[in-house]
């Protein structure tokens, strides 16, 4: 991977298999180096786009888009809202890394923000030329649109900084209906639990006479109730908080 092209504007990296292009100020796109085979017939191709845009010091609003030709049929199959849930577990990690390592850069000075961070590999030439551009072009500096105090706010709990609620579901009509939904369902399946083992209390062998019938619906009960602890724990890590740990990655 390698910088061919370096500008006010952004820059290029190409490597094996595309190019990267970062389009100044927040824009960012991954390209494969052939969208059609030389005998005329479509390639399979896939592209990233992503917009990371600062809204505040410490702070990015991510807009993101996979474009491709392969595999579309799994995207129309897929709930939208399952496909948000496995990117924010990529996302966690990036959030954990940057967040803290932005801090440390702080704390070494802008301009020697390389004492912070290791990037001796050619993977690293576009982490190089971002910081050489947001030096060159911006001086270190966001142009915010009303004065901001650039001050990077107090690292919060591990909780707050990787919540997913407030910072993605409520504003998600896919995940928003989704988490309704599993809600709804979780109540329904404690309430089927409560009922079943109401039902098994009264009806005091008067319609179960037999042990395997008992012993069905005591296992139906217990599944139910196995199933809503299950569905509350898949809620709370999906649409709530789940925490990351990378030695467990």
């Amino acid at each position: 991977m390698k910088i061919d092209r370096a500008t006010i504007d952004g820059f290029l990296s190409t490597m094996k298999g595309g190019s990267i292009h970062f389009v100044a100020p927040c824009t960012f796109h991954g390209t494969p180096a052939t969208k059609v085979y030389a005998d005329g017939k479509a390639a399979p191709w896939f592209m990233l786009v992503a917009f990371c845009i600062p809204v505040a010091p410490g702070r990015s609003r991510l807009i993101w888009a996979f474009p491709r030709n392969a595999g579309v049929w799994l995207h129309k199959i897929m709930p939208r809202w399952f496909s948000h849930s496995v990117i924010n577990r990529v996302l966690d990690s990036d959030i954990c890394l940057i967040h803290f390592e932005e801090r440390r850069v702080a704390a070494v000075g802008l301009d020697s923000w390389h004492k912070a961070c290791y990037v001796p590999t050619s993977s690293d030439g576009m982490v190089v030329a971002f910081r050489n551009w947001f030096r060159k072009y911006c001086k270190h500096q966001v142009g915010w649109g009303t004065p901001q105090v650039d001050q990077l706010p107090p690292s919060p709990t591990k909780d707050k900084l990787l919540e997913r609620y407030w910072s993605h579901v409520v504003q998600c009509t896919s995940c928003t209906v989704a988490l309704k939904a599993m809600k709804a369902l979780e109540v329904g399946l404690q309430v089927a639990s409560v009922a079943i083992a109401g039902f098994l209390t009264a009806a005091n062998g008067a319609f179960l006479t037999s042990t395997v019938q008992r012993t069905i619906v005591v296992s139906a009960a217990l599944l139910c109730f196995l199933a809503s602890r299950w569905l509350a724990n898949y809620i709370e890590k999906n649409f709530y908080f789940q925490d990351y740990v990378h030695s467990y990655k």
